[in-house]
């Protein structure tokens, strides 16, 4: 399995991105997809997770602004992130679990993306 992620930016706070993960490998909709976040200083975090059926995590600092879907056609994981704050500046990582459940953990993720950066600015 290989992930990429990509779409992260420079955005002021208010505003929106989307991230993408592309998926290469087989059986991507047996797999749970999650977002994860790093800044710098702290721990590496869960953000989202969509499990491979279709149950979903959200953090509780994203939620209502934060909006995780996928592709099985496209063999892609989206993260849709609307009315950015500052605090969600980070090098966000798409991460994939075989028959995962929405709510794994960090070290049940067998297969992590390169990271993509987002950074708001007030």
């Amino acid at each position: 399995v290989q992930l990429q992620a990509s779409g992260g930016g420079l955005v002021q706070a208010g505003g929106s991105l989307r991230l993408s993960c592309a998926f290469s490998g087989r059986a991507f909709s047996k797999y749970s997809m999650a977002w994860f976040r790093q800044s710098p200083e702290k721990e590496r975090e869960l953000v989202a997770a969509l499990s491979w059926g279709g149950a979903i995590y959200y953090t509780d600092s994203v939620k209502g602004r934060f909006t995780i879907s996928r592709d099985n056609a496209k063999n892609t994981t989206y993260l849709q992130m609307d009315s950015l704050k500052p605090e969600d500046t980070a090098v966000y990582y798409c991460a994939a679990n075989l028959w995962g459940s929405a709510r794994s953990e960090l070290h049940d993720y067998e297969d992590w993306g390169q990271g993509t950066q987002v950074t708001v600015s007030s």
